[in-house]
């Protein structure tokens, strides 16, 4: 492994995702739950990483659409 170069691991696929000096070189979904009250997981916090590939094939899967807008502004 390079000086430098770290990686995220997709949970669902296990693909690693690359990421240099801190920043990570393709986008990712990351989801941080803290379940609460009247849920089986009640007290516990749930995180994973998803990438782009393993979101999109998810998403096809609703049965309600996810929604998109437009994005003028990217930090």
């Amino acid at each position: 492994m390079e000086a430098n170069m770290e990686y995220l691991v997709c949970n669902k696929c296990g693909r690693q995702l690359r990421v240099e000096n801190g920043i990570a070189k393709e986008d990712y979904l990351h989801v941080c739950k803290s379940w609460g009250y009247f849920s089986k997981k009640d007290g516990r916090t749930q995180e994973f990483i998803l990438c782009e590939e393993c979101v999109e094939a998810m998403t096809e899967q609703f049965v309600i659409p996810a929604k998109f807008r437009e994005t003028t502004e990217m930090l």
